[in-house]
């Protein structure tokens, strides 16, 4: 068996910094987490309290799961962010970049200075989460554009038509897809009519607010989702896009060939019970588009 006195040492060994903070939050010790390539030294802070290191928000979030694990008796797992500008008192040397963490939160079984107790692991994931950021993001994103595919459409559309049932917050939809591109692909290849859609990709990105979502809904075929937007608004802005297409695409109309853009509008109304209702609607408007000549804007 390791002797008592060795104790110490095996703590100080272990890989990722452990803490034991009192439910005031006090640091009462720190062990381990010596390799400053991916911590910084917390032993300085043995003695200090979490509410007088580092800023209100995160402080009572630390106090809180101190709390939750003491009530519990269960051990808690949580993500959280970190840096040396967080806590004062750590030294400079340590990474430069915010830290991830994972961490791994346990009450003990005994008092120091008649205050309950735990054990409070925190390992680094930063490059976990980094990865875990950049899957979510290639998940979300369309391969070719750039912008969001129809997985992330459906997640935000689901958030903006709740946030319409419950507080009547508007939110606009815009359809369009590209007159003729078939033309395009079968006359010069793929790849021209890859051209067309990137075309018609920064033309949306240079007119939209960073609240505004625009999506490659599948093939040549885009939804643009306009959050806290009026119909009257949104049409605006539908005109200034056509008008832009009109200009942007008139490279591409060559050999007789004439691309441009058919777009259907609506907004989300009390009568849909789901934001699918809503995208039904503005699919019909874009087929009138097409059925009625092409090159068009319909609204609902």
């Amino acid at each position: 068996m390791i002797s008592l006195e060795k104790m110490p040492a095996v703590l100080d060994a272990l890989p990722d910094p452990a803490f034991l903070f009192s439910r005031s939050g006090k640091y009462v010790a720190v062990y381990g987490g010596r390799d400053n390539r991916y911590y910084h030294d917390g032993s300085g802070l043995v003695g200090l309290y979490i509410a007088d290191l580092i800023e209100a928000e995160k402080s009572n979030w630390f106090l809180a799961k101190i709390e939750e694990a003491l009530w519990s008796k269960k051990l808690l797992i949580e993500e959280y962010e970190l840096s040396n500008k967080d806590v004062k008192g750590l030294p400079d040397e340590g990474p430069q970049n915010p830290i991830w963490f994972e961490g791994r939160i346990q009450a003990l079984d005994f008092l120091v200075d008649e205050e309950e107790v735990v054990l409070w692991v925190a390992s680094n994931i930063s490059e976990r989460h980094d990865l875990e950021v950049k899957l979510r993001a290639l998940s979300d994103t369309d391969q070719l554009t750039g912008i969001f595919n129809r997985r992330r459409l459906e997640h935000d559309l689901l958030l903006h038509f709740d946030a319409f049932a419950q507080h009547a917050t508007p939110t606009s939809i815009l359809m369009f897809d590209l007159d003729n591109l078939k033309q395009v692909n079968d006359r010069f290849g793929h790849h021209a009519g890859d051209d067309v859609i990137l075309a018609v990709t920064r033309i949306c990105r240079s007119h939209l607010n960073k609240n505004d979502i625009a999506c490659r809904f599948g093939g040549d075929e885009f939804i643009v989702v306009l959050p806290g937007t009026e119909l009257e608004e949104a049409v605006s802005l539908s005109e200034k896009l056509s008008a832009e297409f009109k200009r942007g695409l008139t490279p591409f109309c060559v050999d007789g060939i004439k691309v441009s853009v058919s777009m259907g509008m609506t907004t989300i109304k009390p009568v849909d019970e789901s934001y699918q209702d809503t995208l039904k609607r503005v699919d019909k408007a874009l087929y009138t588009a097409k059925k009625n000549g092409k090159n068009q804007i319909v609204i609902d």
